[in-house]
């Protein structure tokens, strides 16, 4: 058996105070030593100094060979970071014609776990308006479908931005309480089984966010649950295990008033093993 620290945050690239923001995500990931690590909205020069003496090999979509989405210069692109050295296995582009300028790409990685094997890691972040939830629900198909190429016997860890809450219909799909174009599949949200409270992650509170909340929601004190990290089924992987011990926020308060990004993290403590045969 092994634990597993998977941690996911939105970088909210380089708004802001970029350096200090810079310098609060590195000394947070040092201190939580995370062990799989799912980056949105980072620009190709900031992933190495965010990760710098965390011990975790990273790699950023642009590093993939995918062709470049637009905006990315602006918006940046999603990384992945692990503490042992991984192997992209595809990078899935979720542009469409209904969602033609999606700046992210979702890269898919195998880790090799100690005395375990490889575990499929996947990192998307998805269309981020609120009227996108069709696009949304494509993306998720696409998700289970990019899972089910590369999956291997340990549970698949997918770790993100989802720009959807709990309630909406592509998280609905993923958590399997209902189908899509007569489809199903199954993850457990890490959150519903192990953290405490409503789990939000993009928050009014927050002054980083307030400006883009008061721009697409216009509606005071918005809380949305927007980043997840889900673990794959049991029916999908009977001969293992990834038992959620642990889920809660980070980057979520203010150090010397520097605030890490416009979202909070989430960290999940897993314990992944074989069950025996």
């Amino acid at each position: 058996m092994t634990n597993l620290r998977v941690v996911t945050l939105n970088v909210w690239n380089t708004r802001g105070d970029a350096a200090a923001r810079a310098a609060l995500i590195n000394a947070e990931l040092r201190r939580l030593a995370p062990d799989v690590v799912a980056l949105q909205e980072v620009l190709p020069d900031q992933l190495p100094e965010l990760i710098e003496g965390t011990g975790l090999h990273g790699t950023h979509q642009a590093q993939t060979g995918a062709t470049a989405p637009p905006h990315v210069d602006r918006y940046g692109g999603t990384a992945i970071a692990t503490r042992w050295p991984h192997r992209v296995v595809e990078v899935l582009d979720q542009r469409g014609a209904d969602a033609p300028d999606l700046p992210w790409l979702t890269p898919a990685a195998l880790v090799p776990l100690p005395d375990l094997g490889d575990v499929l890691f996947i990192a998307p972040t998805t269309s981020f308006r609120l009227d996108m939830e069709a696009q949304r629900e494509r993306q998720a198909l696409a998700l289970s479908d990019l899972d089910a190429r590369h999956r291997t016997a340990l549970p698949t860890i997918m770790a993100g931005d989802f720009n959807a809450n709990p309630d909406a219909a592509s998280i609905r799909y993923l958590t399997g309480r209902q189908s899509l174009s007569g489809r199903s599949t199954h993850f457990h949200d890490a959150w519903e089984v192990a953290g405490a409270g409503p789990g939000h992650t993009w928050c009014a509170e927050n002054p980083n966010a307030a400006e883009d909340i008061g721009r697409l929601v216009r509606q005071p004190g918005h809380c949305s649950r927007f980043d997840y990290i889900f673990i794959g089924s049991p029916h999908a992987h009977p001969h293992a295990f990834a038992h959620v011990r642990d889920a809660r926020l980070a980057f979520d308060k203010p150090v010397d008033g520097v605030w890490a990004s416009d979202h909070y993290g989430v960290v999940a403590d897993l314990e992944v093993g074989l069950l025996p045969t």
